[in-house]
């Protein structure tokens, strides 16, 4: 998983953690939604990009 992301990729996941972490301390209530809010983002762009790559005739790559 991590050769797919590249160093810009893995800078941009410890950064998702820890501005999650920051707001975690001073809510953990508002954390736990921003939390949800992330992974639904990331299922609706995987679910674009692999509809996307399958178009072109690519699909088994995710």
């Amino acid at each position: 998983m991590l050769d797919r992301l590249g160093l810009a990729g893995i800078a941009g996941f410890v950064l998702v953690l820890v501005g999650l972490a920051l707001v975690a301390v001073k809510s953990p209530l508002i954390a736990a939604g921003l939390a949800l809010v992330l992974v639904g983002l990331g299922l609706a762009v995987k679910s674009l990009v692999s509809g996307l790559l399958s178009t072109f005739g690519m699909g088994g790559m995710f």
